[in-house]
C-alpha cells in the first residue's frame, strides 16, 4: 500500500466500505475537495444509499414511498463520480496488502480506506424461525413490517423500548393496531435518559393507549406471540424486535485494527492498530466509529443521523489533509438526535447517563412540554426537550462554551412559553 507520506498523489484509490449516510457523505466530500483519484463505495445492500430515520417514521406509516427515502435523486446519482459495488458485503481486510475482500471472491486494492459499515441489530434466539418476527434496520425490513400493520386490527408486540421501538409503536398504534411494548429495564431509554425522563417518554405512549411494560424478560418467541419469563404468553400477530445494535466489525476481526464496541480511532477518526499505533490511511465514520470526543473528554460511539453526516465528511477531509501534509482536525461535535412519536417532537443535545443529575427547568411532564437538563461532575452534559424546540435549541450555545451545571441552570432559569 502506498505510504501517504508521499502526499496526496499517493492516494490513487480510496475505498469506502458502507454505502449508507456516512459512506455517501464521505464520497461526496472527497469529490467536493477535488480528489482526482478513483473512489469505490462498497455496500452490503443492493439499494442505493437511503435515509434511515424515516424507516421507523414516514416510510413505516405509508406517508412516504421508497423513492423519498433515497439520499440522492436517481438523475443525480451518477454525478457523484464514484464506482458503486452494491450488494457486495465486505468480508475481510488485509492492511499490509491494502486490500478489502468481498463476498463472492472479488477484492479491492486501496491506498486509503474509510470504514462506514454502521451497525447490525441484535437478535433474540429463534428470531429467524418465525415469519411474523421482524426488525427495523433496513429498507426491506420496514416494507415487510408496513405490509403487516398497514391494514390495522393486528396485535403488535414491540420488544425493546429504545427510540426505534417506540417510534414503531407510535406508528403501529396510529394505524389502528393493538400495541404492547416490552422493556427489560425499569424504564424506557434508561441508559440514555435515566429512569425519570424515560418514564416521561413512556407517558406519551400511555396517552395513546399503548401499554409499555417495563422490567419484563422475554423467555422465547412462539408461533402465537411471546412467552415471558414466568410463563405468561402474550399473543401477537406481529413482533418487532428492537433490542439494540452492535457495530458491524466482524469482517474486521483479525485484521490488526483495534476493535472495542466499534473501530477504535484517535480524535481525528484515524483507526488504531492492535499494537497501539495509528493506521496509515484508514479512517472510520458513523455508527461503527469509536473515538475520543474532546468536547466531553469522553470516548464514545454515536448512533445518530447528524453524527453520521458530519463524521463521514470529517473522515474524508482528514484523510486528504494528512496525505497533503496538512494537519488533521479533531472531531469534537455536540451529539444531537430527535425522535417523532405521535404528535410529539423529542430533541436531545449532549450525552447523558442514568446517574446524571436531572432537573426540569421549563414546562412540566404533566403538560407534555418541558426542557430538562442533565449535569455531571458540575458540568452541563445533556438537554432534553419534549415539544419545546424554542427552549432546547438555544442550549446549544451553553454546550459550545462549556457551561457549568450552575451556569446552565441560571441561563435557563427564566424560560417561559
Amino acid at each position: 500500500m502506498t505510504d501517504i507520506a508521499t502526499g496526496e498523489n499517493g492516494l490513487n484509490r480510496i475505498v469506502i466500505v458502507g454505502a449508507s449516510l456516512a459512506g455517501l457523505r464521505a464520497a461526496e466530500a472527497l469529490r467536493q475537495k477535488a480528489f482526482a483519484g478513483s473512489v469505490v463505495v462498497v455496500g452490503a445492500e443492493v439499494h442505493r444509499p437511503y435515509d434511515r430515520p424515516p424507516l421507523s417514521k414516514q416510510l413505516l406509516s405509508g406517508e412516504w414511498d421508497v423513492e423519498q427515502v433515497h439520499l440522492v435523486k436517481p438523475e443525480l446519482f451518477d454525478d457523484i463520480d464514484v464506482e458503486w459495488r452494491l450488494g457486495s458485503p465486505a468480508i475481510g481486510l488485509d492492511i499490509e496488502e491494502g486490500r478489502v475482500d468481498l463476498a463472492g471472491g472479488s477484492s479491492l486494492e486501496f491506498d486509503g480506506l474509510i470504514i462506514a459499515t454502521g451497525a447490525s441489530p441484535k437478535r433474540l434466539p429463534g428470531h429467524e424461525d418465525f415469519d411474523h418476527v421482524h426488525e427495523l434496520r433496513t429498507l426491506d425490513d420496514t416494507l415487510a413490517v408496513r405490509d403487516e400493520i398497514a391494514p390495522g386490527g393486528r396485535k403488535v408486540v414491540i420488544i425493546g423500548a429504545g427510540f426505534v421501538g417506540l417510534e414503531a409503536a407510535a406508528i403501529a398504534k396510529s394505524l389502528g393496531n393493538d400495541v404492547v411494548v416490552l422493556e427489560g429495564a425499569s424504564a424506557p431509554l434508561i441508559r440514555g435518559l435515566g429512569a425519570e425522563m424515560g418514564s416521561a417518554i413512556a407517558d406519551l405512549h400511555s396517552d395513546h393507549g399503548v401499554e409499555v411494560r417495563c422490567g419484563v424478560r422475554v423467555d422465547c418467541l412462539t408461533d402465537d406471540g411471546v412467552r415471558l419469563a414466568g410463563g405468561e404468553d402474550l399473543a401477537a400477530d406481529v413482533i418487532v424486535v428492537g433490542i439494540g445494535v452492535e457495530p458491524a466489525t466482524r469482517w474486521l476481526e483479525g485484521s490488526g485494527l483495534e476493535l472495542r464496541d466499534g473501530v477504535v480511532c484517535d480524535e481525528t477518526l484515524r483507526a488504531r492498530l492492535t499494537n497501539g499505533s495509528l493506521s496509515r490511511a484508514i479512517y472510520a465514520a458513523g455508527d461503527v466509529a469509536r473515538w475520543p470526543n474532546q468536547m466531553f473528554n469522553e470516548e464514545m460511539r454515536v448512533e445518530h443521523w447528524t453524527n453520521a453526516t458530519e463524521q463521514g465528511i470529517q473522515a474524508a477531509t482528514n484523510m486528504l489533509n494528512v496525505a497533503a501534509g496538512e494537519p488533521a482536525l479533531p472531531y469534537a461535535p455536540l451529539p444531537f438526535f430527535w425522535s417523532d412519536q405521535y404528535d410529539n417532537r423529542i430533541q436531545f443535545f449532549g450525552r447523558a447517563t442514568a446517574d446524571d443529575d436531572v432537573k426540569i427547568v421549563a414546562g412540566s411532564v404533566a403538560d407534555r412540554k418541558f426542557l430538562a437538563l442533565f449535569g455531571r461532575n458540575g458540568q452541563l452534559h445533556g438537554a432534553l426537550g419534549v415539544n419545546a424546540p424554542k427552549w432546547i435549541m438555544p442550549t446549544r450555545k451553553l454546550f459550545n462554551k462549556g457551561a457549568t451545571w450552575e451556569e446552565a441552570l441560571e441561563a435557563t432559569g427564566d424560560l417561559s412559553a
